[in-house]
């Protein structure tokens, strides 16, 4: 009688004990993303061009820790080039275009690429501008923000003979959420780079 007491009583104890574990409710975890390490910024001098391409009339500083490729497989107009980061799967695609009597035509091409093209997926488009008068640097940086292949536009000119425009982009699936601490360090390296724009003749 004893024992089949004392198994009553490890069994209820049991059944209460399954009973409350069951009863508490989990807490979902944050979604996280991977910790990326960020280099110090530092920069280096573009003057123009390398061996492998005409000179171009514009100079600026781009990070150090970017390389600047130029296309040679001949399928590239002039004025193609890029600021790579492999490490971080980001490049700048860059253009440079002397303007002959086609700024408009320009100004055209460059929002149907920057802005229209995009502004589907964009959940805001923010912009700013750029002036710098000594220079005769003229500009606009487009944020755009939400999941967009692209997240940063922009084109600098003098609105006579130089026009620049150049798009970040990332070899990887646009998340928003996962990329904005990278997007934001690479958007102040732009910044930058209009801020250090020169026209050469």
């Amino acid at each position: 009688m004893k024992l089949k007491t004392r198994f009553n009583t490890i069994a209820s104890i049991l059944i209460v004990t399954l009973c409350l574990s069951c009863s508490e409710t989990g807490t979902p975890r944050p979604k996280g993303y991977f910790r990326i390490d960020l280099p110090a910024k530092q920069y280096l001098v573009f003057n123009g061009g390398s061996e492998k391409m005409a000179d171009l009339p514009v100079s600026f500083e781009y990070p150090a820790y970017a390389n600047i490729l130029f296309k040679s497989d001949g399928k590239a107009e002039p004025g193609w080039f890029n600021i790579d980061f492999p490490a971080y799967k980001a490049r700048i695609y860059l253009t440079y275009k002397d303007i002959n009597n086609n700024f408009e035509s320009l100004m055209e091409q460059t929002y149907k690429m920057n802005v229209k093209n995009h502004i589907s997926k964009a959940d805001a488009i923010d912009e700013q501008a750029f002036k710098n008068t000594d220079e005769k640097v003229y500009g606009i940086l487009n944020d755009l923000k939400g999941n967009t292949a692209s997240a940063v536009q922009f084109y600098a000119t003098d609105s006579v003979k130089h026009f620049l425009r150049g798009s970040l982009y990332f070899a990887a699936e646009p998340d928003a959420d996962s990329l904005a601490p990278v997007i934001d360090f690479f958007r102040a390296d732009i910044v930058h780079l209009i801020e250090t724009i020169k026209w050469r003749k």
